[in-house]
C-alpha cells in the first residue's frame, strides 16, 4: 500500500537549468483528471490535495511527467473547460496554497507538471466576457468575436458548433451575436487583437513563474477565426473524416474559416518565446485536424519555432488494425520534419481503449500490450489515469450523466462521462476508495475488480506489468528519442524499429488473438527480454503468441 504524499512540503520551483532541456521528447506523460482522481475532503469531487496523496502512486508508474486537466475557477459548465478566472483555483479543487503543495511534491519525486491552458474561448462568466458584453464601446468590447446578425435576423455565417448546432449566440445587450466553438457559455476570444494575446500570455506566465514545467493547449488550432466571417464549405460525399462523429453535423463541414487560420502560428511564436524564458519548459498542443493532423503537426511543431510537440485524434478513434496504426504512424513520420508528435490512445474526450479497440480480447493481455505499443512509437505517449490499471468504458446511464456533449447527442453518442468516472483505489469499499461522500459520476461496479491498491500486491497484474515495462523502457534511450522504420510483417502484426546513437531496436506487435511467425531476413537479433512479453526469436524469424510482442537488439 502506498503512503499518502507529504501533505506539508512547500512548492519550489524546478531548476532554472535542467540537464536535459528536451526532457519531454519521448517522455511519458500521465493525464490526470481532477475530478476523478482521488477526493481528498469528502464531497464527492476530486481534488489538488487528493492528487498530492497519491503523489507516490503516480511517480511508482514510472512516468515522467503529470498533465493536469483543469482546475481553475469556473461554473464548470464543461468541467473546467470554461475558465473563469486564470490565476486561481476553483474552491471545489483548492486552493493556490494546495496547488504549491501539489507541486512541490510532484518536483521532490522529479515529476514534471504541465497544466491545461484552455485560452481559445473563456466561459461566459469571465469578468472580460460580462465587460464586453455590456456595450458595443466598452474596453473589452473587441475582445470575444461579435457579429451583426444578415438582414432577416438569421447568424453571420453558417459555421457550426463542435457540441451542436449554429456557433453563433445571440446577445440582447448588444444586439449582436458572439461566435462559441463549444457550448453557447464558452465564448471565442477575438485573437485578431493583440490585447487578447497579451492577456492569455500574462496568464501563462502567472503559472511559469509559481513553477509549471508547460503546457498542454487545448484546441490549440482554434484560436483564430476568418476575419471575413466567410462561410465553410460543405465537405463532399466520402469526405468526412474518421475523427468526426457521424452523428453530428459539425462533419459536414470543410472548417477552413473557423479555425486552423495563418495567423495562429504568429501567435504560437509570442507563445514559444515565453517559453524559452523558462529553460526546460515545454507544450504539447491538442488539434483537431479535419484530416490536415501531419501538415498541422509539422508546422505547428516546426523544431525551436513554436510548440513543442502536438497530438490529434487519428489514435483515439474505433479504427485499430494494424494496417491502419501503420498508415497513421508512417505518414505522420514522413511529414513531420524537424517535428515532435505525441500519442495517446485514451483520454478524457474518448472512449477508453480497453473497450474502443479491446472489445472481446483478454483485458489483462491487451492492456499491457496497447500500453507498450504507444510507448515505443516515435514521439512522446501519453497514459490516461486508469489505463495503467486495465480500465474499460464505464455505463453510465442518461439520468447519472452529467457531459453536455452526451446529453445533447443521446442516445448514439453517450458522451464523454464514461471514461471520466472515479478512479478505482480500493476494492472493498462501494465508491472504491475515491471518496467519502457521494461521487459526481458513478463508480464503475467492474472498476473495483481492477483497483489499483488490489493490483498493487499482485506481481502480475496490468499495473504490475506496465510499472515494470516503463522501467526497462527508462534503458533504452533509442525507444525515447530515436528514428523509426517500419519492417513488412503481414495480418495483425506491427514491426518497427528505433535507432538512436548506435542503438537499434527492434519492436514487434501481435495484435490478433492467434499465434503468429514473422520472418526477417538478413537481421541478426538479441532478446532484449521485455518484461511481461513472451515473443521469442527463433533463427530469423519471431514467434509472437497473441497479444504479444518481442524487443530485440540489432546486433547485424
Amino acid at each position: 500500500m502506498f503512503e499518502d504524499a507529504d501533505t506539508g512540503r512547500e512548492a519550489g520551483l524546478p531548476e532554472s537549468t535542467h540537464k536535459d532541456l528536451d526532457w519531454w521528447r519521448g517522455a511519458v506523460i500521465y493525464q490526470i483528471y481532477p475530478r476523478s482522481f482521488n477526493d481528498s475532503n469528502g464531497d464527492g469531487i476530486g481534488d489538488l490535495g487528493g492528487i498530492t496523496e497519491r503523489m507516490d502512486y503516480i511517480a511508482s508508474l514510472g512516468v515522467d511527467a503529470i498533465w493536469l486537466s483543469p482546475f481553475f475557477t469556473s461554473p464548470m459548465d464543461d468541467f473546467g473547460y470554461d475558465v473563469s478566472d486564470y490565476e486561481d483555483v476553483d474552491p471545489m479543487f483548492g486552493t493556490l496554497d494546495d496547488f504549491d503543495r501539489m507541486l512541490g511534491a510532484a518536483h521532490e519525486r522529479g515529476l514534471k507538471v504541465i497544466i491545461d491552458l484552455v485560452i481559445s474561448h473563456t466561459s461566459d462568466q469571465h469578468p472580460w466576457f460580462i465587460e464586453s458584453r455590456s456595450s458595443k464601446d466598452n474596453a473589452k468590447a473587441d475582445w470575444y468575436v461579435w457579429a451583426d446578425s444578415k438582414p432577416d435576423g438569421t447568424p453571420p455565417n453558417n459555421w457550426l458548433s463542435l457540441f451542436g448546432g449554429p456557433a453563433w449566440e445571440w446577445d440582447s445587450r448588444r444586439c449582436q451575436y458572439y461566435m462559441h466553438n463549444f457550448l453557447t457559455s464558452q465564448p471565442d476570444l477575438n485573437f485578431h487583437n493583440e490585447e487578447v494575446q497579451d492577456a492569455v500570455l500574462s496568464a501563462a506566465k502567472f503559472w511559469l513563474d509559481r513553477g509549471v514545467d508547460g503546457f498542454r493547449l487545448d484546441t490549440v488550432n482554434f484560436y483564430f477565426h476568418d476575419a471575413e466571417l466567410r462561410d465553410n464549405p460543405a465537405l463532399g460525399a466520402g469526405e468526412m473524416p474518421s475523427t468526426v462523429d457521424p452523428t453530428n453535423p459539425y462533419g459536414f463541414q470543410d472548417h477552413v474559416y473557423d479555425k486552423t487560420r495563418p495567423e495562429n502560428l504568429i501567435f504560437l511564436e509570442k507563445l514559444r518565446a515565453l517559453l524559452d524564458r523558462y529553460p526546460g519548459s515545454t507544450s504539447v498542443g491538442e488539434i483537431g485536424a479535419d484530416g490536415q493532423a501531419v501538415e498541422l503537426t509539422a508546422s505547428y511543431t516546426d523544431i525551436g519555432k513554436r510548440i513543442h510537440m502536438a497530438y490529434s485524434f487519428d489514435l483515439l478513434t474505433p479504427q485499430h488494425s494494424a494496417a491502419y496504426i501503420r498508415e497513421i504512424i508512417e505518414e505522420m513520420d514522413a511529414g513531420i520534419g524537424s517535428g515532435w508528435a505525441s500519442w495517446a490512445l485514451s483520454n478524457h474526450d474518448v472512449k477508453r481503449v480497453a473497450s474502443r479497440w479491446g472489445e472481446g480480447l483478454d483485458v489483462v493481455k491487451f492492456a499491457p500490450l496497447e500500453t507498450a505499443l504507444c510507448a515505443s512509437l516515435r514521439g512522446t505517449p501519453c497514459l490516461y489515469q486508469g489505463e495503467e490499471l486495465g480500465l474499460t468504458q464505464a455505463d453510465v446511464p442518461f439520468e447519472q450523466l452529467q457531459d453536455p456533449y452526451g446529453i445533447r447527442f443521446w442516445p448514439e453518442y453517450k458522451g464523454r462521462d464514461g471514461c471520466r468516472t472515479p478512479m478505482p483505489w480500493v476494492n472493498d469499499n462501494a465508491n472504491a476508495g475515491f471518496t467519502d461522500g457521494e461521487p459526481w459520476l458513478p463508480v464503475a461496479p467492474e472498476h473495483r475488480g481492477r483497483a489499483a491498491f488490489a493490483q498493487d500486491k499482485d506481481e502480475n497484474s496490468i499495473l504490475n506489468r506496465n510499472r515494470a515495462f516503463y522501467a526497462w523502457r527508462q534503458q533504452h534511450t533509442a525507444l525515447k528519442k530515436g528514428d523509426m522504420t517500419f519492417l513488412d510483417s503481414s495480418g495483425e502484426t506491427l514491426v518497427f524499429t528505433r535507432s538512436h546513437e548506435g542503438e537499434t531496436v527492434l519492436c514487434a506487435f501481435n495484435l490478433g488473438s492467434e499465434e503468429v511467425s514473422v520472418s526477417l531476413a538478413d537481421m541478426t537479433l538479441e532478446n532484449l527480454e521485455a518484461p511481461g512479453f513472451t515473443g521469442a526469436i527463433d533463427g530469423s524469424s519471431l514467434v509472437l503468441p497473441g497479444l504479444d510482442a518481442v524487443f530485440a537488439r540489432v546486433t547485424s
